[in-house]
């Protein structure tokens, strides 16, 4: 498989997913300004949404967005238990946290990491950033993981989620669970690894 990525974007979520997993893979980064991957291809003729990740699939198909290809890679490897058994309520819960992490975190960074992001919109973004990462540190109050007892894929993409704050500057210190999330999942060997290969250590 391969994995198409922007270095410490939400595709690094991917990336860690496949560490935990143990999965064979390789990876080629993007350049999302001019579509083109680092061997030179047009990037819009592997995924035509343009943006990151993209997995190319051992049959040469390709899957996108963070969440569904999550999810394929818990299904890929069971034995590294990222997932519940799908069907199963626990696994309904995950998918929950996933699809909150990308549509009211995720989402509500985005405005930071663009140049053109008016004060109006940036200040929206924040305050409802701030909800929701208050919703966050309170779930994760009595908790190590974001769902069940170990590890799974709404770890590792929460982790990469909250890491951006130190790109755009949102200090997480009124929310000290999460300071305490990111500071111990940053100590998985799959975080490491992941971080290391993109080049963010």
């Amino acid at each position: 498989m391969k994995l198409y990525l922007k270095p410490g974007s939400c595709a690094m979520a991917v990336h860690i997913a496949l560490e935990e997993a143990e999965l064979t893979y390789e990876i080629e980064t993007v350049d999302l300004a001019t579509k083109q991957t680092a061997s030179g291809e047009d990037y819009l003729t592997i995924n035509p949404n343009g943006y990151v990740p993209a997995l190319v699939l051992d049959d040469g198909e390709v899957m996108t967005e963070a969440v569904a290809i999550l999810l394929y890679i818990a299904n890929l490897a069971p034995e590294a238990e990222l997932a519940p058994s799908p069907g199963s309520k626990a696994y309904f819960e995950l998918l929950s946290h996933l699809v909150f992490i990308t549509t009211e975190l995720h989402k509500n960074f985005s405005p930071f990491f663009k140049p053109n992001s008016g004060e109006t919109w940036r200040a929206m973004a924040q305050k409802n950033l701030n909800a929701r990462l208050s919703l966050m540190n309170k779930h994760l109050a009595t908790r190590d993981y974001v769902a069940g007892e170990r590890f799974s894929v709404a770890d590792a993409y929460l982790f990469t989620v909250l890491s951006w704050s130190r790109v755009v500057h949102v200090s997480l210190s009124p929310w000290p669970h999460l300071e305490r999330f990111v500071a111990r999942i940053a100590e998985r060997e799959s975080v490491q690894c992941a971080m290391q290969a993109e080049g963010l250590k």
